[in-house]
């Protein structure tokens, strides 16, 4: 009887999940933790008071609510372009919705501003960051220090201004930064310090973490969800479509048009003039610089910057968006999503709740198999002042990590916390010898051997 209880029971366990997706599931909650920053000049992080990664997830039978304060677990700051702004309290409720429909109208462009959420509850932005190239004046329009653009705001002008490259200074370690207080990415949410050719030495005085780290032997984890639903996978996935043909980095179908002057529309048609490419004005300064390629390959994305495909969150298939990157793990335009969504977008801020829902309390835990097969790195190993431990991929729980010397004694501890990667020790004043990192979660546990040495 008991075993027939537990199969039902089980049995039950099961066709909830299933029943609460994807949409319901992935979100990273917290309320009790608080987040941290730097300012520039003090490389010790600073607790902000905030609670970072989601509060609350609640569902219904077509939407899921996820109230965030819109804070990363991994440190925030400094922005070094001048921007005045911290990563504040945003106090905003999502709705998503949880079946998603493909656009068969007209193409609806990404915005500037929010146009999704990861799954920490951190904004996504498209490629814009607010300026263009006013052909009246011949000179940039919009942002700090420039007259405003004709139309407005983050009106859409033909030279639009691709934040990535153009303002490079202002990221943070984790590849992002505010706008007034709205703490956002741009691009693939995994830190600068892990790309294969680092581009930015941000990291080495403001050391932080991103929401996950590449690993190109797995399924990138799914990150979050554009405002359209449907949902965004990190840089590496299934090389067919069907989920066969091994782990590959999933490539943009854009590349940079050969072009001297700025004449003439991605699609050939005329256009305002734009400034000449130059040393200044480069070409990939502008979102225009770029064209859609189709590909034969099934890794290559559409001009969406997604695909339908099998994943292993969406094993009968769905539409996804991926964080592009290139060879060396640079942001690859255009991001995330974009210029245009594949589904029907709407904004997804709201202020309440206005419909019976069910909480979902995201209190399960990673089994013994997938304990077991955390893609951990220890490093340097041996070490003489600082050993790192690094979770490649998404921490979907938090990690207890613990050194322990050879009789069993705790030298040190530290943790990762979910959403975010990485761990340190800092060994300058500990004995050299053999020790054990301890990795565990509460009920699992695996340790890794790791030689101190002065030498």
């Amino acid at each position: 009887m008991k075993r027939i209880l537990l199969f039902l029971y089980l049995f039950s366990l099961t066709i909830m999940a299933q029943a609460q997706g994807p949409t319901v599931t992935a979100w990273l909650q917290n309320t009790t933790a608080t987040g941290t920053y730097y300012v520039q000049g003090n490389s010790t992080a600073i607790d902000n008071g905030i609670l970072y990664n989601c509060q609350k997830v609640e569902y219904s039978a077509d939407f899921v609510y996820v109230t965030t304060k819109g804070i990363p677990a991994y440190t925030t700051g400094p922005f070094l372009d001048g921007n005045p702004s911290q990563a504040s309290d945003q106090d905003a409720i999502f709705k998503i919705p949880r079946d998603p429909q493909e656009n068969t109208g007209a193409a609806i462009s990404t915005t500037g501003g929010n146009i999704g959420v990861f799954i920490n509850g951190v904004a996504l932005f498209d490629y814009r960051d607010g300026v263009a190239w006013n052909p009246n004046t011949n000179a940039p329009c919009g942002g700090p220090g420039n007259d405003p653009c004709p139309g407005g705001p983050m009106a859409q002008n033909d030279w639009n201004r691709d934040a990535i490259p153009a303002e490079m200074d202002g990221f943070d370690c984790s590849k992002a930064h505010p706008a007034m207080g709205n703490y956002h990415h741009h691009q693939n949410p995994s830190a600068f310090k892990l790309d294969l050719n680092v581009i930015s030495d941000i990291c080495n005085l403001y050391d932080a973490e991103g929401l996950y780290a590449i690993d190109a032997t797995q399924h990138s984890p799914l990150i979050g969800f554009a405002y359209d639903g449907f949902p965004i996978y990190g840089a590496y996935g299934f090389q067919n479509t069907d989920g066969t043909g091994g782990i590959v980095r999933i490539k943009s179908g854009y590349q940079l048009r050969n072009i001297t002057q700025r004449n003439t529309a991605p699609d050939g048609t005329a256009s305002d003039l734009g400034p000449d490419v130059n040393a200044t004005y480069f070409l990939g300064y502008f979102r225009e610089d770029y064209e859609f390629v189709s590909q034969t390959g099934e890794d290559y994305l559409d001009e969406h910057n997604g695909r339908f495909c099998i994943t292993p969150e969406y094993p009968d298939g769905t539409y996804a968006y991926f964080a592009t990157v290139d060879e060396n793990w640079n942001s690859a335009y255009p991001y995330v999503v974009g210029p245009t969504f594949y589904g029907n977008s709407a904004n997804r801020k709201v202020t309440t709740v206005d419909e019976t829902t069910t909480i979902y309390d995201g209190t399960s835990s990673l089994s013994e198999t997938e304990f077991k097969n955390l893609n951990i790195s220890i490093f340097p190993n041996p070490a003489t002042d600082l050993i790192a431990i690094q979770v490649a991929g998404l921490v979907e729980e938090n990690l207890k990590i613990e050194l322990v010397d050879l009789s069993g004694k705790i030298v040190s501890t530290s943790k990762i916390s979910k959403g975010s990667t990485i761990a340190y020790f800092d060994v300058q004043a500990v004995y050299d010898g053999i020790y054990f990192v301890k990795i565990s979660n509460g009920g699992l546990s695996i340790s890794e051997k790791v030689v101190i040495t002065k030498e």
